[in-house]
């Protein structure tokens, strides 16, 4: 067996030299600037009870079940994680997890516990800025997580289901990437095994840097599953600089609305691969209206940094301070054009109220589409001056994506105002070549592309 195994390393040299990476020493250094967070709450509801109105007249029925003068209020606990930023006390944590706190307690690696106020958070990023009242403490070294590269190892120190300073390793799975309804964060996936408890704990490069904020986890079990998901370290600490300095965070916005632009939209628009971000739709008197920009133009630049995809905009007007002169390159009708747009202040978003549409009769059918123009009534209700109503679509328009009761506003860049003029548009456009619908559905706007068959 000796023989065999010193045969081995002549024949494979490499074997020798493959070595896990050592991680002591970085555990030792960095582990006692992270901290155990846990904090109480104050939930209303009677314990077992579905969560029910008083008013309604099922919370008397399972009230008959309950105890009692059973309590109106319950206490709960969750647990994070965090670290220190500062030898002064300031601590990085997670939004989510001090949102709703009426007490935070911080626990370090030394057993001391202390009570922390919360200095601000904002739940867009979810990073938040909690702080102690103590001087002389560790701290951690701030990493590049612009430097870090797929498939370099990393390191995560957090209290995973409350087991504290616990350590797990794992690679860089990819970076930048946007996930749904985050759209100002370009996370960083790794497989470091992160469970509830992880949240708002460092993730380390292997010189002991943090490079990254542990968030979120994609999970069918609530558990690890091998994808987490980190907040880059300098999204965060401008974040925490903003929080320190004014207790908010202040965006820049444009007032666009945008989507992917996929090989098919792509194709439809003339561009010579999938890139930037697609418009489709401008606010009306808003900063990007003003400067010129319209729908179907893909934004491929945007202040002098290119928009590889559409996720990358939302990111780079919101870290724009509002009042800057930005210059934006678009391709528009098959050239770039390059303008100029004044960022203005992202505001809290407001609910808006959805109209109700009419059916209108006589519809024209074409490529499987049934369309309709629109009444005078229905444009005030949508607010548009243009646009076809489709009544139902079945064949190439349903598999493209078309529901009944869409507005089609555009073909490319050529706006739509009657059935008629869009069968004169769709006509001349040669069969079996792909073309891109500007759709109005709900409150929002999306382009769809469909592949015009030679059936009318």
């Amino acid at each position: 067996m000796t023989r065999l195994f010193a045969l081995c390393l002549l024949l494979f040299p490499f074997a020798a030299q493959a070595q896990l990476p050592d991680f002591t020493d970085l555990v030792d250094k960095q582990g006692p600037a992270v901290v155990n967070v846990s904090t109480t709450q104050t939930t209303k509801g009677i314990p077992g009870m579905p969560n029910i109105p008083e008013d309604d007249p099922m919370f008397e029925f399972f009230k008959r079940f309950m105890p009692p003068n059973a309590p109106r209020e319950q206490q709960t606990r969750s647990q994070g994680s965090g670290f220190f930023i500062s030898g002064d006390g300031y601590i990085l944590t997670n939004a989510h997890v001090v949102d709703g706190a009426e007490e935070i307690t911080v626990k370090m690696i030394d057993k001391r516990e202390m009570k922390a106020k919360v200095i601000g958070f904002d739940k867009r990023t979810d990073v938040a800025l909690i702080k102690i009242d103590a001087q002389n403490l560790p701290k951690v070294n701030m990493g590049d997580p612009n430097k870090l590269r797929v498939g370099e190892w990393v390191v995560a120190i957090g209290s995973p289901f409350g087991f504290e300073n616990s350590v797990t390793a794992g690679i860089v799975s990819a970076k930048g990437r946007s996930l749904p309804q985050e759209n100002f964060v370009p996370f960083i996936q790794t497989d470091v095994a992160i469970n509830p408890g992880n949240s708002g704990g460092p993730l380390f490069n292997l010189n002991g840097e943090v490079v990254g904020i542990n968030s979120q986890i994609y999970s069918r079990t609530g558990g690890y599953m091998g994808v987490a998901f980190a907040i880059p370290i300098d999204v965060a600490m401008d974040i925490a600089n903003q929080l320190k300095t004014s207790g908010k965070v202040t965006r820049g916005r444009i007032g666009v609305v945008i989507q992917e632009v996929t090989k098919e939209l792509a194709e439809s628009f003339g561009l010579p691969k999938p890139q930037g971000a697609l418009v489709n739709s401008v606010e009306k008197g808003g900063p990007a209206d003003r400067a010129g920009i319209e729908a179907s133009d893909v934004l491929l630049r945007f202040d002098g940094k290119p928009v590889t995809a559409s996720g990358d905009l939302p990111r780079l007007v919101g870290s724009t301070r509002p009042g800057t002169k930005a210059q934006v390159q678009v391709w528009r009708k098959g050239q770039l054009k390059d303008l100029s747009v004044t960022v203005a202040e992202l505001q809290d978003d407001k609910g808006a109220q959805k109209p109700g549409r009419k059916a209108i009769p006589e519809a024209s059918k074409r490529h499987g589409m049934s369309l309709s123009d629109l009444t005078a009534e229905q444009r005030r209700e949508v607010g548009t001056a243009g646009g076809v109503f489709v009544e139902d679509a079945q064949g190439p328009a349903a598999k493209a994506g078309l529901r009944q009761g869409d507005i089609i506003l555009s073909i490319g860049s050529q706006e739509v105002k009657s059935v008629e003029q869009f069968n004169q548009l769709v006509g001349q456009i040669e069969k079996g070549k792909t073309v891109a619908l500007l759709v109005r559905r709900g409150e929002s706007q999306i382009f769809i592309t469909m592949k015009l068959d030679g059936n009318n």
